[in-house]
């Protein structure tokens, strides 16, 4: 196989969690309004790339740590918002408004989605052009469709919106529904998804709707 798959879902990604973050209420925001626009164009430029230049390896290999890096370091700031939303609601819960609490949980929600989803695309049986190129190592995730493809779907092949699904799964159900993990890192990426979707939805989720409803 030739070529590369494209990029525009996961741009529209991207642009979606810029959205996201961009009414994130400023009380619980850690960098500046700016910082997700950044962030989301670093990103963009080397899908340009690869696009422009039908996969070239050079651009995939910045494509691919210039990704993980931002989202690793935007995963660890949506923690440490986590973190002080449940400090403050421990200790001074009648500083919040109902409101706030949850535009902030459905941004923090909606990202981790987002961010995952891009990490389990990229790191996935050696990334999108391995599996487009059908040349790649042991999966992460074993699909439904792994097993009756050449029945089924001939030449079928996991892409970015299969791993939207599945971190949206995780997200929701805290666990695998149609993809199963087989390596040890596919399992604690999905372990540290679905903690942070558990303590946005039963601890600062929960609480905004007690407060909405009194």
């Amino acid at each position: 196989m030739t070529g590369t798959e494209p990029r525009w879902p996961v741009a529209a990604t991207l642009i979606a969690v810029t959205i996201l973050l961009h009414f994130l209420p400023e009380r619980v925001r850690m960098a500046p309004l700016w910082t997700p626009y950044l962030v989301g164009t670093l990103m963009l430029i080397p899908m340009v790339g690869v696009s422009l230049t039908r996969g070239s390896v050079f651009w995939q290999r910045i494509e691919r740590r210039v990704i993980l890096t931002l989202v690793g370091f935007a995963i660890l700031g949506s923690l440490m918002i986590l973190g002080r939303m449940i400090e403050t609601l421990a200790l001074h819960a009648a500083e919040f408004d109902g409101l706030v609490l949850f535009a902030s949980s459905v941004a923090i929600w909606g990202t981790n989605v987002l961010y995952f989803s891009l990490i389990y695309w990229l790191v996935d049986r050696g990334g999108p052009e391995a599996r487009h190129s059908g040349v790649t190592p042991l999966p992460d995730w074993r699909f439904p469709q792994d097993d009756h493809a050449p029945d089924v779907a001939p030449g079928w092949r996991p892409i970015f919106v299969d791993y939207l699904f599945l971190a949206f799964s995780t997200a929701t159900a805290f666990s695998t529904t149609d993809a199963s993990p087989l390596t040890a890192r596919a399992k604690l990426l999905m372990m540290l998804q679905s903690t942070i979707s558990l303590l946005t939805l039963v601890v600062v989720a929960s609480r905004a709707i007690n407060i909405l409803g009194s």
